[in-house]
């Protein structure tokens, strides 16, 4: 699902809990900058009403969907819960376009039905001492999630309900990794009216949160190809959150894409996109001070708890022709080598057997599940007007649960994974990247750290090449996906010894 974000303010006006003024930050130059999209690949609703779909429900639409405790189970997070590592004291800054005025029902409706957790701001929660917190703030203002009348004259502006189902993947799969870890959700609105698109509003909002020491851990469900800049100079403009969060112990996660290595460049509004002619990586993901993160088919059983089962039997068809391999690499899971920044000194030493990096920057670091076939279960509130902006099939979906794949899954439930290492850690880690591929240098820590996605290719569109997934890092899923309870703990050590 490809969504169009344009923004276009050179400063910020904020508001929270009332109308706050804060001080303004300058834009980056309103020139060059590409459509930015949600990495939400595909959708479906499975059900109605605030109860789960059943297994068999999710098996009559070819899904594998998974809850919190089977996603849990598979990345083995027992352990870390049981010590009380849970992501406690520390805050994830979830940030989206447009936001979501049905979140804090919609989170309450998704903790109810799971037992995750209660958070303080879900609707209809009393707060406690300790309990950890639900918020948002809102950058210029806060729209509404209801479309516009179908006899507006508008610019073709997406449907702001089309994001808020991305909001609600992002809080709720972040919260359900990461039970006690704070969430803030940071919004930015649509405007043409500098013209002047999405990323310089989202990377100023992000400075802002860095700047005020708001988060320890940003989770970014967006991005766009690289050659769909104007030139390469165009994206240095966009990096000072970033490099303002590696000097201040923030961590910086983004999807790596959900087009494998097809880029799209530029297109008008309502235009749809130009496919670039060559293996393409996104942004921010391909940033060397960001923690791009790939994707998988996850082929364990959703049901279990106790810890990693492999289901070889169940849809998807890639499952069950990948017999005893319980993660596959997604196909549409975005990597390969960037075209703007070089290879980060912390690419040199790699896992025996991976793909090559040459002298630019490889895409992604590590990975998670992302397959929509293999997805996440998440509620979500939609409008009743009949005119959410949300398609399923050839009818308006409606209010109920929805089986969710893409980037945008595997970013957020990083990020909770991060704030958990967080807390082990007392404190913000910041740039992790450093640390994750000096543990996977070391043979041993990397097998017992990583569970090495060795099959897969990304091949999206049959005239862009892809690459397939090899032992050790590859352009699919990076070093591959975590063995949680050992290797956070680790990744906390292994930042101290850098």
């Amino acid at each position: 699902m490809r969504r169009t974000l344009l923004a276009g303010v050179s400063g910020l006006a904020l508001a929270a809990s009332g109308a706050l003024a804060v001080p303004t930050v300058t834009s980056a130059a309103a020139v060059g900058y590409p459509v930015v999209h949600p990495a939400v690949a595909d959708y479906s609703q499975v059900s109605t009403g605030t109860t789960p779909p059943t297994p068999a429900q999710c098996a009559s639409a070819g899904r594998r969907c998974f809850s919190p405790q089977g996603i849990r189970a598979a990345y083995n997070l027992g352990p870390l819960y049981a010590n009380g590592f849970d992501g406690r004291g520390e805050t994830i800054a979830i940030f989206d376009s447009y936001g979501s005025d049905t979140m804090a029902h919609d989170l309450h409706v998704f903790d109810q039905a799971f037992g995750v957790n209660a958070m303080c701001g879900e609707e209809g929660v009393a707060c406690q001492p300790g309990m950890p917190t639900f918020s948002e703030l809102h950058v210029q203002g806060d729209p509404g999630t209801t479309a516009p009348p179908s006899t507006s004259q508008g610019t073709g502006q997406e449907s702001k309900a089309a994001w808020a189902l991305e909001v609600a993947l992002d809080v709720e799969t972040a919260h359900a990794m990461a039970p006690g870890a704070n969430i803030l959700l940071v919004s930015t609105p649509t405007a043409e009216t500098l013209g002047v698109q999405g990323l310089p509003a989202l990377m100023n909002a992000e400075q802002y949160v860095v700047d005020h020491h708001l988060a320890n851990v940003i989770s970014q469900s967006f991005a766009s190809a690289e050659g769909a800049f104007a030139s390469s100079q165009s994206i240095e403009p966009l990096r000072h959150a970033f490099k303002s969060a590696a000097l201040n112990g923030v961590t910086v996660l983004g999807s790596s894409g959900d087009n494998g290595t097809a880029g799209s460049v530029k297109t008008p509004v309502k235009s749809g996109g130009s496919t670039l002619p060559y293996p393409s990586v996104e942004w921010p993901a391909s940033d060397p001070l960001v923690t791009g993160v790939g994707g998988t088919f996850l082929c364990t059983d959703p049901g279990a708890t106790g810890g990693r089962t492999v289901d070889s039997t169940d849809n998807p068809a890639v499952c069950r022709t990948n017999a005893g391999a319980a993660e596959v690499g997604w196909s549409g899971s975005g990597g390969g080598f960037s075209q703007v920044f070089d290879k980060p000194g912390y690419q040199s030493a790699l896992p025996a057997g991976s793909t090559a990096i040459g002298a630019k920057r490889g895409v992604p670091d590590v990975a998670l599940q992302a397959s929509p076939g293999t997805g996440a279960l998440v509620y979500l509130s939609l409008p009743p007007d009949g005119s959410s902006g949300l398609k399923c099939g050839a009818t308006p979906c409606s209010t109920g649960w929805y089986d969710i794949g893409g980037t945008s899954l595997s970013c957020p439930q990083w990020a909770g994974l991060v704030s958990i290492a967080d807390q082990i850690n007392g404190g913000g880690l910041g740039q992790i990247n450093p640390a994750l591929y000096r543990l996977a240098a070391d043979p041993a820590t990397y097998a017992a750290d990583f569970d090495d996605v060795t099959l897969g290719n990304n091949t999206t569109d049959p005239t862009v090449p892809g690459y397939s997934a090899s032992t050790g890092w590859d352009p699919i899923t990076g070093l591959g996906t975590p063995n949680a309870a050992r290797l956070l703990p680790d990744l906390v050590s292994a930042a101290h010894a850098g």
